[in-house]
């Protein structure tokens, strides 16, 4: 079991944003489990919060936007790549801009602010989804495709394919996400010339310079752009190197634009929300199939994760047979509705009842069609729950457990005899003063059946 990470301590970065070529401080915080990656606009009023998300992804010009409630967070890619690269779950990224810095191009210096900070291990078990079946996603207008594929760990490969002479096909593969500092990190963004000369046009890249974006000089420079690149850029005299690239600037790798692009593809899939255990391959990546290819993966999972199902071996040991039970609960037959306990820790709980056509409520519900009747599953999840919040005290024969809060109840599948129910329970916050708040959900042949949220409390007998 891996668990969640959050960073030591707060760090503050600062310089300007590409598009915008405002001076922009950004501050990491540490964050609590199970928060994700989470930008905050202190510059606004209230301090609006827009969760790293792809479904709030409203543009992909240039960079990938996100937008909620009309605040916006623009180039939120080399950032979120980040703290992917180094293994962090969790943290909140507080902006005075609408637009990270851009610093290099690259993520290397907010990998350098991510380790000066430090890494901190968090108790919550972190949330992987292993691919199990090949996933893709196809933009029908550019041939580019992304998809996944089972692996024993995350791996992305990127492909692409210019077609310019300067620069032409180029792939890129990280095998092993803890070589991402050393291989990816420091690859800086790029643009071509030709593209240049429009952002230029229109008035945009004014945080823009040699030292943080490659210009690859795909067509004839006229004299017109030289000057205006001599403006935007604050330099005298600019060249084209033998590499067909701006000058001042050397390459770190023969395939830094590939390798760039791998750093947007696990930027954008950071917006998936969920890591993943699964081989990414790319071909011809851009932030607009990247974030439509996340969208997809996380509707996925989220259906995946609502319909999953635990898998038990009932043919083991119980933990509590039904002379422990009665030892522990309260209630009697034929109002005891759990027959074992498989598992028991701090924070969950799972129990077992086997349905027969014995039980006393089938005589009336009803006669010609049994089933089970809901308010009893419901009554049977609280009794398995009942074991967790009773093992909490030394003593729990001199307790009886109260409901005092029923939400969320939703019954799915019927409940026949001769069906196994198993049930699960997970605490939704710490036990505090014998009051237990879980979610309890109910199984039955390979199905959820029902669910609920639940709040009973625990008091000594008078």
């Amino acid at each position: 079991m891996v668990k969640q990470k959050t960073i030591k301590s707060e760090i503050s970065l600062i310089g300007v944003g590409l598009h915008t070529g405002k001076e922009v401080k950004m501050t990491f915080k540490p964050a609590p489990e199970n928060n994700g990656y989470t930008f905050v606009r202190v510059d606004l009023e209230g301090a609006p919060m827009i969760e790293a998300d792809a479904n709030y992804v409203v543009n992909t010009q240039r960079g990938t936007n996100l937008e909620k409630l009309g605040v916006k967070i623009q180039t939120s890619e080399h950032v979120l790549a980040a703290f992917v690269g180094c293994d962090v779950d969790n943290v909140i990224i507080e902006l005075d801009a609408s637009e990270p810095p851009i610093m290099d191009g690259s993520s290397k210096f907010f990998v350098e602010a991510i380790e000066k900070a430090g890494i901190v291990e968090q108790e919550a078990k972190r949330n992987v989804y292993v691919v199990k079946d090949i996933i893709s996603f196809t933009d029908e207008a550019t041939g580019s495709e992304i998809l996944v594929m089972p692996s024993d760990e995350y791996q992305v490969t990127a492909m692409v394919d210019f077609g310019t002479k300067v620069l032409g096909t180029q792939n890129a593969t990280l095998k092993n996400m803890a070589d991402f500092k050393t291989e990816i990190a420091d690859a800086r963004t790029f643009s071509f010339l030709h593209e240049l000369e429009t952002l230029l046009d229109e008035g945009l890249i004014k945080g823009g310079d040699l030292n943080n974006a490659i210009v690859y000089v795909d067509k004839d420079i006229s004299e017109k752009t030289m000057n205006n690149l001599k403006v935007a850029f604050g330099k005298e005299k600019i060249s084209v190197k033998p590499n067909g690239i701006l000058d001042n600037l050397t390459l770190h790798y023969p395939n830094e634009a590939a390798r760039h692009k791998l750093l947007d593809v696990i930027g954008d899939l950071a917006l998936i929300g969920t890591r993943i255990q699964g081989k990414i391959i790319a071909n011809k990546p851009g932030h607009f199939v990247n974030t439509q290819f996340a969208k997809k993966l996380s509707k996925i999972i989220k259906i995946e994760q609502r319909n999953f199902v635990p898998s038990y071996d009932l043919n083991q040991e119980p933990l509590m047979d039904i002379h422990k039970i009665m030892s522990m609960l309260p209630h009697r037959p034929p109002f005891l509705l759990v027959d074992k306990i498989f598992e028991l820790s701090d924070s969950h709980v799972v129990g077992l009842k086997n349905v027969t056509m014995n039980e006393p409520f089938f005589v009336g519900h009803f006669p010609d069609a049994p089933v089970m009747p809901g308010v009893l599953i419901v009554e049977a999840m609280a009794q398995t729950g009942g074991i967790l919040v009773l093992s909490t005290v030394p003593d729990p024969e001199n307790y009886l457990t109260f409901f005092m809060k029923i939400d969320n109840v939703k019954f799915k599948h019927k409940v026949l005899p001769g069906d196994t129910l198993i049930f699960k329970c997970d605490l939704i916050s710490p036990i505090r003063r014998g009051i237990c708040h879980m979610q309890a959900n109910a199984y039955a042949n390979g199905k959820l059946v029902a669910e609920a949220e639940l709040m009973a409390q625990i008091a000594k007998k008078q």
